[in-house]
């Protein structure tokens, strides 16, 4: 009698061991996008990719610098020479930090933003 008793306690606390374990993991937030406007200068883009990446924001950053590219990449060229790749530093610096937010390299990331961010301002971007 005693082990009637005992089995159904046994059985809830096991069912729900057993829930507790196949409960899902909590929602992640998800990760603003930049707080820049459409129009905005290369140089607005590669600041919020940098504050973005202070905050340990990656995915955010990425997009910034993403768009930051895009709008050093919008340039004229001369009619039959559209195939040839932009010679612009910064598109360079900015793929470098893009390389290495993909490696998890903060750091380095940090530092290449900041080179893409002189590089711009000299250009007046």
């Amino acid at each position: 009698m005693h082990i009637r008793l005992l089995c159904p306690a046994i059985l809830l606390a096991l069912s729900g061991t057993a829930m507790a374990q196949s409960a899902p993991p909590p929602p992640q937030p998800p990760e603003s996008t930049p707080a820049v406007e459409p129009g905005d200068r290369p140089s607005d883009y590669l600041r919020a990719a940098q504050g973005a990446l202070a905050l340990g924001h990656d995915g955010e950053a990425k997009e910034a610098l993403e768009m930051a590219q895009t709008r050093m990449l919008d340039r004229s060229v001369p009619l039959g020479q559209t195939d040839r790749p932009s010679d612009n530093p910064t598109v360079g610096q900015i793929s470098q930090a893009m390389q290495a937010l993909a490696m998890h390299d903060r750091l380095t990331g940090m530092q290449a933003i900041q080179h893409a961010l002189a590089s711009a301002a000299a250009q007046g971007q």
